[in-house]
């Protein structure tokens, strides 16, 4: 197969991202987000349960080889890694990224300038790094982006802790979906990671992913061009 065009493109010419960007912004209001739904004001400068308010924090950009290989093809990965998460892990492995929240606030439009800049270093796509709880901010990065002539496949790369609702306003604009499935059992999920919830939430958000998505499709290198690629947390001692 050839390369996809991605499905964002058509829908910003229709208005559509700057519209589904101002719905999620207002969802900083109460902050509904993520399944944790903490309401706080995050527009008013209230930091989340995500540790973040109504602005992004940039930990890094930059092409990655240590991704997925669907992902990382010849050229990298263009991840984008966000300081904050919605989830608590106690294993995290960026836990200077998503608890201590090493980064700096980064504008949408400074955003969007790091998205053009991977796609110009060769990256195969656009790989957004614990997003869900900057939803807003992407999409209107994205906006930018797309005026400017983004054109790489958008990769989804979260914990699997999403609402339906958020993933919803994302139909047609992600074209590669890449969740954890980081835990079966509630009382462990929530022994570890604060969400009792987590396995009835992660198991809607990825039923979704996929009725967007699909299966994993890749071009003539093996590199992934759209659908679900799903990662499985396994524990010590089960």
């Amino acid at each position: 197969m050839g390369n996809h065009m991605p499905s964002y493109i058509a829908l910003h010419e229709r208005g559509e991202l700057n519209k589904r960007a101002a719905i999620a912004r207002a969802w900083l209001d109460e902050c509904t987000m993520c399944p944790r739904r903490c309401k706080a004001r995050r527009l008013d400068g209230v930091q989340g349960d995500c540790g973040l308010a109504d602005t992004a924090l940039l930990c890094s950009a930059h092409p990655h080889f240590g991704e997925e290989q669907p992902l990382v093809g010849s050229h990298g990965s263009g991840t984008i890694f966000f300081a904050g998460c919605n989830l608590h892990c106690m294993f995290c492995q960026n836990y200077d990224l998503s608890t201590l929240k090493e980064g700096r606030s980064i504008e949408p439009a400074d955003l969007a300038i790091h998205m053009l800049n991977l796609e110009k270093m060769g990256c195969h796509n656009i790989n957004l790094v614990s997003p869900t709880h900057v939803l807003p901010m992407i999409l209107e990065a994205l906006a930018i982006a797309v005026d400017q002539g983004l054109s790489k496949p958008l990769v989804y790369n979260t914990g699997g802790y999403d609402t339906v609702e958020s993933l919803r306003i994302l139909d047609g604009v992600i074209d590669i979906y890449m969740p954890d499935m980081k835990f079966a059992d509630g009382e462990i999920a929530e022994l570890l990671a604060q969400a009792p919830d987590y396995p009835t939430a992660n198991h809607a958000a990825i039923r979704e992913m996929h009725r967007q998505v699909g299966d994993l499709v890749v071009d003539d290198d093996g590199v992934a061009q759209r659908g679900l690629l799903v990662r499985h947390l396994v524990l010590p001692g089960g």
